[in-house]
């Protein structure tokens, strides 16, 4: 009957030192997994945090598996060995700490019994027995625990501790100690203490590296220093990694200062935060499209000449010239939308620069034709006489009068073109018909000069 609870035992040290090395494994596997990531993103405090993790799997629960597996007496119990290192290998870091479930005991004879223990710290103010490196069977982690808060509460002390302070979790816990404070002071560099601040408790029990990204996330001032996530979200788009996020303020800081642009554009505020840009992240603008948007902006309309700054607060009341910078940049406005406006302003201020009038339609029309600044610069310049002779040949010739828009379809190339082309030639055909009859000098030069002014 002794040996089969003998086998029973040593099966079940077996199983629970199985377990615990698959624990480890796979422990030690997602925190590669998160190092890699980190690495991919460039993301340092991910780095750090996997680093840590690997650090004290391997240095501390590693050598308490080792120990375990070589143990060639499990019915004898763990002589020598430190009975906080075991349990951190059984998964329960020290003593009480861990799974309810996590089996301490597997001791023979000479183990401490429970009532053992608990008449030991009756008779020494609550203190475990410092030999405390075997335990008989079937001991679990909170059976320990039970009997340091039944001994607080015999004594008044309250409280639940649960815990026996061991060699390996002092330096486990001050090893995690030294990782916040490392990362606190990477943190500070960048003015976002604030955001590990919260999770000490978190780097300090020692969470895992999916549970801390999550708990991380779920803090107010994360939400506020990456605010934008959470608009994305609303519109359909994926949120953005740290990485990503602090890229793109960085690469729209580095173009707003190319151009020239004020400081209040980029400056920083609480956590580090750059409020102006929230609005361009949550918007997916990327530093490529913002450029478009400044040089638009500021080539386009801020630089060019008076005329298509009248244009444009003509054509767009909604749009000053004091705020166009910051209408460009809003992400609610297409940038498509905004290049059609501002050519149709560029094509009404070289009309203005050419003594001519026009309108918003008739601007917008010329622009889907394809008319840029330059070209409607150049056609308007020889628009004018063309229309001064034009009107005046048709008043003469009792025929259609000739407008700006008949010169504006020719020059243009629009739908009336060929129309707008033989109106001129008839005009040009008449004129030449009236002075053929005449002799001389005055005639013949006159009509030269008519006609080829036409």
């Amino acid at each position: 009957m002794a040996d089969e609870r003998d086998k029973a035992r040593a099966k079940q040290f077996t199983s629970g030192v199985s377990s615990a090395q698959s624990d480890f494994n796979k422990s030690l596997s997602d925190a590669k997994k998160t190092l890699a990531m980190g690495k991919k993103e460039g993301n340092q405090f991910v780095i750090d945090s996997a680093r840590n993790i690997i650090n004290t799997l391997n240095t501390v629960v590693k050598p308490s598996l080792d120990i375990l597996a070589k143990a060639e007496n499990p019915l004898g119990g763990y002589a020598g060995t430190n009975i906080g290192a075991i349990n951190q290998a059984m998964g329960g870091g020290a003593p009480g700490s861990g799974p309810a479930g996590a089996v301490l005991g597997t001791g023979g004879r000479g183990a401490y019994s429970l009532s053992q223990i608990k008449a030991y710290m009756d008779a020494n103010n609550g203190a475990f027995p410092p030999d405390l490196n075997t335990i008989a069977s079937g001991i679990t982690a909170s059976d320990l625990g039970n009997l340091q808060n039944q001994y607080n509460a015999s004594k008044g002390l309250g409280g639940s501790t649960g815990t026996i302070p061991t060699v390996a979790s002092t330096e486990a816990q001050q090893r995690r100690q030294n990782a916040f404070d490392t990362l606190y002071s990477q943190f500070s560099e960048y003015g976002l203490e604030a955001l590990v601040e919260p999770l000490k408790n978190l780097i300090l029990e020692d969470v895992s590296p999916a549970e801390f990204a999550i708990r991380l996330r779920q803090t107010e001032p994360y939400r506020k220093r990456f605010a934008a996530n959470a608009a994305r979200i609303n519109k359909g788009l994926k949120a953005l990694s740290e990485g990503e996020y602090l890229a793109l303020e960085d690469g729209y800081q580095s173009i707003m200062r190319n151009y020239g642009l004020p400081a209040t554009y980029y400056a920083k505020g609480d956590l580090g935060r750059q409020e102006g840009f929230e609005k361009l992240i949550a918007g997916d603008v990327s530093p490529a499209e913002l450029e478009d948007r400044i040089a638009t902006a500021q080539n386009r309309v801020v630089n060019a000449p008076p005329q298509v700054k009248e244009a444009l607060q003509r054509f767009y009341p909604d749009i000053n010239n004091s705020d166009i910078l910051a209408y460009t940049l809003d992400p609610e406005k297409g940038l498509v939308d905004i290049k059609r406006k501002v050519t149709a302003a560029e094509i009404g201020g070289a009309a203005l620069g050419a003594g001519l009038a026009t309108d918003v339609t008739r601007a917008e029309e010329l622009a889907k034709f394809g008319v840029t600044a330059e070209r409607a610069r150049e056609g308007y310049q020889a628009a004018v006489p063309l229309i001064e002779r034009g009107r005046q040949l048709s008043d003469f010739y009792k025929e259609s009068p000739y407008t700006q828009s008949t010169a504006e379809e020719e020059l243009f190339g629009l739908t009336y073109a060929p129309e707008a082309t033989a109106k001129r030639k008839r005009l040009t055909s008449l004129e030449q018909a009236s002075f053929a009859g005449q002799s001389g000098m005055t005639g013949g030069a006159l009509s030269r000069d008519r006609a080829g002014s036409f």
